[in-house]
């Protein structure tokens, strides 16, 4: 399973997401999940997924190798897109095109090889977008009224989320807030975990602020985590006991 968000707000993009997979409590590995496709001053697209592996790396190499349209003939690429939509278009299509080059293994296979994937940057003077494509290729779009996206374990991290980020949260109070929301998901869940990738985007600027790994000794994250769960604790000790037991 994975974790990943990606945070929209008014000054940028944020993406983050774990690394690991599992077939079983005894196969676990690091894959990179978030792709960054980057041509400085035209445009920054981020690819985050979850879900099958092989589907996804799958859709990934597609991608790189460009899709042929069937109409025209022509080799479409992400990195010629014209528009946000249009790459996630490809995206969606990249993803059905992974699936159909498995063939009847994904029939046989007996298991799930659904995808969700998260989609998001900017090219030239458009505002930055985010999507989130699955596996049929059709997306969402990220709005100022629910500014992140979430997919894979999103349940454990999605009430930090909901509570802290806005469309105007300032771009690295958004990538803190998304931390938090991971680390809690870690918490909850051994199917998450470390390391994490993490990417920034500041609007208009068409190259990433920030592009970075954490692992288990960055001593910022170690700091964050603890000061989080000290909140927390100093939080639930600063209100009132329920006064119930009074009313019997």
């Amino acid at each position: 399973m994975t974790y990943c968000c990606g945070i929209l707000v008014r000054e940028g993009l944020v993406m983050i997401a774990d690394t690991r997979t599992n077939a079983g409590l005894d196969n676990i590995s690091t894959f990179r999940k978030l792709q960054l496709f980057e041509q400085p001053g035209r445009h920054v697209m981020m690819l985050a997924a979850s879900g099958n592996l092989s589907v996804t790396q799958g859709a990934v190499n597609v991608l790189v190798e460009g899709l042929e349209n069937s109409e025209t003939g022509e080799v479409e690429r992400l990195e010629e897109a014209k528009s946000m939509v249009q790459a996630a278009h490809l995206v969606g299509r990249a993803i059905r095109r992974s699936l159909e080059l498995m063939g009847d293994a994904v029939k046989q296979a007996g298991v799930s090889f659904d995808v969700a994937l998260l989609f998001g940057g900017q090219i030239g003077a458009a505002p930055p977008r985010l999507f989130m494509v699955y596996t049929a290729g059709n997306a969402i779009e990220c709005t100022p009224d629910t500014p992140y996206l979430q997919i894979g374990e999103h349940k454990y991290g999605k009430p930090i989320l909901d509570r802290a980020i806005t469309y105007e949260t300032d771009i690295y109070d958004a990538l803190k807030i998304g931390l938090i929301s991971m680390d809690s998901t870690i918490r909850s869940n051994l199917s998450v975990g470390l390391p994490i990738d993490i990417a920034l985007l500041r609007r208009d600027a068409l190259k990433t602020e920030v592009a970075a790994r954490i692992g288990a000794n960055d001593t910022y994250f170690r700091d964050l985590r603890e000061r989080w769960s000290a909140a927390l604790r100093a939080a639930h000790i600063a209100i009132p006991p329920p006064p119930y037991r009074d009313r019997q």
